[in-house]
C-alpha cells in the first residue's frame, strides 16, 4: 500500500473520463503515474519497504517476452484503481526506489511518458549518438522525455509543433531547430534544416505521417506511439522500400526498460518538465487543461 504524495496526468485519463477508451469500467479511479511512501505491506512481503520513498511502474503484467506485452498486460488506472487517490494498492514488483535527486512531484511525472519515450528511442529505434532525431508534437509528456533522452544520448534533435512558442522552448532545452506543422511545406523545411532524419518519434499519425516518411533519411526508423490525428494516408510504398525504412509501433515498456529509464534519469540528473502543479482538490481543472492541450510538460497533482 503506497501513500501517494503526487500523481500526474496523461491523455489516457481524459479519454477514460470521456468514455473514449477500450475496456471502460465504472466506477473507476483513474491515474497511472504516482510517487509516494510505502505505508503497509502484505503477508510475506519484506517489512523494510515500509517508509521507503517510491515511484510506481504503471505497466502491470508485461510478461516474459521483451518484444511485446502479454495478453494480461494492463495499465494502472483502468481496470485497476489508479493514482488519483490518497492510497493505492500495487504489487511490490511495480514499485522502485524514487530517484534521490527528484522531489515527489517530479518523480510522479515520469512513469508512463518516460517509459514510452525510452522504449521508443532505445529499444525500438536503437538510437545512436550523433544521429538526427525528429520528435513531433513537442510539449506533450512523451515528446519532452524523448527530447531529453535523445539529447542525453548525444543526438541532434529537431521538433515539430503547432505552436511557435513550444518550438522556441524546445530549442531552449537543446533542440537544434523545428518547424510549425501548420505552415505550408513544413516537411520540406525540416529536410532543409537537417538533410533527413535517422530517427523519427511520432504521436500524431494522420495525413502528416506521409510527410514524415518523406523526411526520413535512408535507413531511417520511424516509431509511432500515438495516433491523435487518425489513420495514416497516402503513404508511398516505394519511398519506404527504396529508402530501406523501418516503421515500428510502441507503447509503454517492460520492467527492465523501466529500471533502465530510471537509471538514465539518475545518471544524467534529468528533471522532468512540469507545466503546472495543482492541489489534489483541483484535479478537474487539471483534466480540462490536459483536454485543451495547453500544457508544455506534465500536469501534476500534489496529494501530500
Amino acid at each position: 500500500m503506497v501513500r501517494l504524495r503526487a500523481a500526474a496526468l496523461n491523455h489516457r485519463d481524459v479519454w477514460i473520463q470521456k468514455g473514449q477508451y477500450a475496456g471502460l469500467k465504472y466506477p473507476c479511479i483513474v491515474g497511472s503515474d504516482g510517487a509516494g511512501v510505502v505505508a503497509e505491506t502484505g503477508p510475506g512481503v519484506d517489512k523494510s519497504w515500509i517508509g521507503k520513498e517510491v515511484i510506481i511502474n504503471p505497466g502491470l503484467s508485461w510478461g516474459d517476452h521483451p518484444a511485446f506485452p502479454s495478453k494480461n498486460f494492463r495499465i494502472l488506472g483502468l481496470p485497476d484503481d489508479g493514482t488519483f487517490a490518497e492510497f493505492v494498492k500495487i504489487p511490490l514488483s511495480q514499485v522502485y526506489p524514487k530517484p534521490a535527486h527528484l522531489h515527489f512531484e517530479a518523480a510522479a511525472a515520469i512513469p508512463l511518458a518516460g517509459l514510452t519515450a525510452y522504449r521508443a528511442l532505445f529499444s525500438r529505434a536503437g538510437l545512436q549518438a550523433a544521429e538526427r532525431v525528429l520528435i513531433t508534437g513537442i510539449g506533450g509528456g512523451v515528446a519532452l522525455f524523448a527530447l531529453q533522452f535523445a539529447l542525453a544520448a548525444g543526438a541532434q534533435v529537431y521538433v515539430t509543433s503547432g505552436s511557435d512558442e513550444k518550438i522556441s522552448k524546445a530549442c531552449e532545452m537543446g533542440a537544434i531547430g523545428g518547424v510549425n506543422y501548420r505552415e505550408e511545406g513544413w516537411s520540406k523545411k525540416l529536410v532543409a534544416q537537417a538533410q533527413g532524419f535517422d530517427v523519427i518519434i511520432d504521436s500524431a499519425g494522420g495525413e502528416g505521417f506521409a510527410r514524415l516518411v518523406e523526411a526520413a533519411a535512408p535507413g531511417g526508423r520511424l516509431v509511432a506511439y500515438g495516433g491523435t490525428r487518425g489513420a495514416w494516408k497516402e503513404i508511398s510504398p516505394q519511398k519506404i522500400f527504396y529508402k530501406q525504412l523501418n516503421i515500428m509501433g510502441t507503447t509503454m515498456g517492460s520492467p527492465k526498460e523501466f529500471g533502465a529509464m530510471l537509471g538514465l534519469m539518475e545518471d544524467k540528473h534529468l528533471q522532468p518538465v512540469i507545466d503546472q502543479v495543482f492541489p489534489f482538490s483541483d484535479a478537474e481543472q487539471a483534466m480540462r487543461k490536459m483536454d485543451n492541450s495547453e500544457q508544455f510538460g506534465k500536469l501534476v497533482l500534489h496529494i501530500g
